[in-house]
């Protein structure tokens, strides 16, 4: 297995530096991914700046940006992010019988939601092709033209995050250790290595 540095700002390349002191200086402390990302300064840009433009300026709400944002992690099995997003969602005020159906791969009672879990695990599972049918039954649920692109960046950014931990084996952080946000893959699909 080849392994990947999990970088500090000492350590990151110089076009990284600034970024990871940044994303310290906003989250109190380097998260495991975004210390791998550094690697590609390229690569910790393009994440950094999606995740803060979705949370800046997307109009689905930080509910709804959790809702599409674990229900990408749990179809991609990226257990670092379902973990991550788990304790993200919380906070955001998703309710606690939502998160626990995305986590178990069950029906969201709430309809609004349900639709635009479905919506943005069809579009991923259909690379896009997820047909005028899809489109049209997500903005009957009460979204917009705008929402399907915005649903189209999250899962975006989640490509970026979900196969950097595939591919990388990010170790999970101390936190996610916590029963109560540790998520392991139904599908098996990604062991961890740490």
């Amino acid at each position: 297995m080849t392994a990947f540095t999990i970088h500090s700002i000492d350590t990151a390349p110089a076009g990284s530096k600034d970024r990871l002191a940044a994303v310290k200086k906003g989250w109190g402390f380097i998260p495991k991914l975004q210390a791998t990302l550094a690697e590609s300064p390229v690569a910790l840009k393009a994440y950094d700046d999606l995740f803060g433009l979705i949370a800046a300026e997307a109009t689905l709400t930080p509910a709804e940006q959790q809702v599409v944002y674990q229900a990408i992690n749990v179809f991609h099995g990226c257990e670092y992010c379902a973990s991550g997003h788990t304790f993200l969602s919380r906070k955001a005020g998703v309710p606690e019988d939502v998160i626990q159906a995305i986590r178990t791969l069950q029906p969201i009672t709430d309809a609004r939601l349900q639709a635009l879990r479905v919506f943005a695990e069809t579009v991923a599972e259909q690379r896009g092709f997820a047909g005028d049918a899809a489109v049209d039954a997500f903005l009957a649920a009460g979204f917009s033209k705008a929402q399907v692109l915005e649903v189209v960046t999250i899962i975006a950014t989640k490509v970026i995050s979900n196969y950097t931990n595939h591919l990388t084996h990010t170790p999970l952080e101390d936190f996610m250790n916590d029963p109560a946000l540790r998520w392991e893959d139904p599908k098996g699909r990604t062991p961890r290595r740490d």
